[in-house]
């Protein structure tokens, strides 16, 4: 095809992105131009004392490459919503990234039909010494709008963000609360043909999330194309009538979303049966790496499975990866439903509680009072901080299946189509 299609809005072929990792990648830094033009010219003189040295090498052999996606093809009709999901590390970032051209893909290419804007980080494309007016301006004029198109607008997005007070202040002084609203406002209301969204549900407090996805929702009926990534399967299911499951940089399933999901579903798994001190789809500095987890009723024995209502502990097996003592560690958990929706998180922040000093190898316990679930299957997301940098974090990291208990003392459950979460309660009548 030499040029896109009038029904289509994208057409991505033969799509592959690599990355280099390890030594030439940690000595990239800001240059100058006057730093580059040195490096030039000083480089014949590199080489020769390298080879008189017995030290030269080759680019091949200071670095590791790394294919983030590979051989990518879909295309994507003007006006569908199409949801992209995937585990951490699956490659759909990246995918946005280069869809948003912030990256050149390596291999293959990408034609669009319209304007495509995108929302890709919190406040991506916003310069902090500029007001939020100014900005609005920018990067409605990056999308190539004109100045009345914006103007028509203004007044909507400044509304739907509640920062009419700040909306002449830099936004270097924007709380992270505001700056999202801002950011997000921006992308849904200057209308692009093509809406590009990551994880912008997963920001925010819950009344800004519900606000979000009632406007993704009205964006979607709207007729315009939207590519959206998320962790949240309800949200991809209610916006999505398509969706597309990458693994390991490929495309694993494209289909119709509720197949999708359940197809990410049920190969989600696979990930997690992997050694927990195995797994590579993990983010942090590696300091502290997670090496297993159980889960332990009061008495000290391990369970498979525990009870709607049940007392228990989770263990969390570690390993410092220099073998020496960690100090200021803090731990979180994160637990999800099937559908990718947080149901509760335990962090020791919260508790006032960080540990000053651990063993370089042993477990961090959290105990969950009556678990207040119904039976169901969840999973568990680990993330640690040491000196308060990130150390690990690994979604999915275990499974907690839930069977039926006497939580409420009658023998009587709710299903799990009936609510999140249990809630203790009594009725009265005078």
């Amino acid at each position: 095809m030499s040029y896109l299609d009038k029904d289509l809005a994208i057409q991505v072929k033969d799509v592959s992105k690599q990355f280099y990792v390890g030594a030439l990648q940690q000595t990239a830094a800001y240059r100058t131009l006057r730093d580059t033009i040195g490096d030039i010219a000083l480089a014949p003189f590199r080489r020769v004392r390298n080879v008189l040295t017995g030290k030269a090498q080759s680019a091949a052999n200071l670095t590791e490459t790394m294919w983030a996606l590979q051989d990518i093809n879909f295309n994507v009709k003007r006006g569908e919503v199409v949801g992209i999901i995937g585990h951490n590390g699956a490659g759909k970032s990246t995918l946005l990234k280069v869809l948003s051209r912030v990256t050149e893909p390596t291999t293959g290419e990408i034609r669009f039909r319209g304007r495509l804007g995108s929302l890709l980080e919190v406040g991506t494309g916003f310069h902090p010494e500029l007001s939020g007016r100014e900005n609005i301006y920018l990067n409605g004029a990056i999308l190539g709008m004109t100045r009345h198109e914006i103007t028509s607008k203004f007044d909507e997005i400044v509304e739907f963000a509640g920062v009419e007070r700040f909306i002449d202040t830099p936004v270097k002084h924007y709380s992270s609360g505001m700056y999202v609203r801002l950011a997000f406002a921006v992308a849904a209301h200057l209308e692009p043909e093509i809406l590009v969204i990551d994880e912008v549900l997963s920001v925010g407090d819950a009344a800004f999330q519900r606000k979000s996805l009632g406007k993704m929702q009205d964006v979607a009926d709207s007729g315009r194309t939207v590519l959206f990534v998320s962790h949240n399967m309800a949200a991809v299911q209610q916006l999505c009538s398509r969706s597309i499951v990458l693994s390991e940089g490929r495309i694993a399933y494209d289909g119709e979303t509720d197949k999708a999901v359940d197809w990410y579903l049920s190969h989600i798994d696979n990930i997690s049966s992997t050694l927990l001190s195995e797994r590579t789809d993990r983010a942090g500095s590696g300091i502290l790496r997670f090496t297993n987890v159980e889960y332990l009723n009061t008495d000290g024995n391990i369970m498979n499975s525990l009870q709607s209502g049940q007392t228990f502990d989770i263990r969390l097996y570690y390993q410092s990866s220099n073998n020496e003592i960690l100090k200021n560690v803090r731990c979180g958990i994160k637990c999800r439903n099937q559908f990718g929706i947080n149901i509760f998180t335990a962090y020791t922040k919260l508790k006032g509680i960080e540990f000053g000093e651990l063993p370089a190898q042993s477990y961090i316990t959290c105990r969950v009072y009556n678990l207040p679930l119904p039976p169901s299957t969840y999973k568990l997301e680990l993330s640690s901080k040491v000196n308060n940098i990130l150390a690990d974090k690994i979604n999915n990291a275990s499974e907690l299946t839930v069977v039926s208990g006497n939580y409420f003392g009658s023998g009587n459950l709710p299903g799990v189509e009936n609510g999140l979460c249990l809630v203790q309660h009594d009725w009265s009548t005078e």
